[in-house]
């Protein structure tokens, strides 16, 4: 599958630059998440502290999941989009019609983050 180097309203709001951005920041929040649990579980924290795994395996998985899809959830809730050099000038998304679909997207993006959080927090509970 080729990467889009164009916006497509609900699919693609970010060029390479960006993408290698919000990979980073994945595997920044994933490293976080396993450092955290892991010193927790060493310290024999209780199951309930465990649970601030959450937090940055949120992150992770927001992160990872905008890299993947090459969309910016919060350029998508607020109307923008960047295929240039990273931090450059985003872009306006003037059409109310592809407004939505980019918050429709972003909002899913944001939902699927908490879920694979609330999974990752669960898990080093239990274990």
């Amino acid at each position: 599958m080729s990467i889009p180097d164009h916006y497509i309203p609900g699919v693609c709001n970010i060029g390479p630059a960006e993408t290698r951005a919000r990979r980073m920041f994945g595997w920044g929040g994933s490293a976080a998440a396993v450092i955290l649990a892991g010193a927790l579980m060493a310290g024999g924290a209780p199951a309930p502290w465990r649970l601030l795994v959450f937090f940055p395996a949120s992150l992770g998985a927001t992160g990872f999941l905008q890299a993947g899809m090459h969309f910016c959830a919060g350029y998508g809730m607020r109307a923008l989009s960047n295929f240039g050099p990273l931090g450059g000038k985003a872009d306006t998304v003037e059409q109310a019609e592809f407004r939505a679909l980019d918050r429709r997207k972003a909002q899913s993006i944001f939902a699927w983050s908490l879920s694979l959080g609330v999974a990752a927090a669960v898990i080093a509970t239990v274990i």
